[in-house]
């Protein structure tokens, strides 16, 4: 892993997203220990599974939404069921 890849700002702010693409090529690219432990520390430090579940919620719950959305129409409430 170069130091593009394990270094991470300092600035408190985390990304909100999982970001399954630079997961799956620093896998691609872990093909002894040290660099598949390396990459273990970055997920665990980045706590990429929180963020992975956090984001399938946000997706569910957007989904939901827009399910009732569909169902209720455009008028919004249906006062007369």
């Amino acid at each position: 892993m170069d130091e593009q890849e394990t270094s991470q700002p300092d600035s408190g702010k985390q990304e909100a997203s999982y970001d399954y693409h630079r997961y799956k090529q620093l896998l691609a690219k872990a093909v002894d220990e040290t660099k598949r432990l390396e990459l273990i520390e970055i997920m665990i430090r980045e706590k990429a599974r929180d963020r992975l579940e956090a984001q399938r919620i946000a997706d569910r719950v957007a989904m939901t939404a827009m399910t009732v959305a569909r169902v209720l129409g455009p008028g919004g409430r249906r006062d007369n069921l």
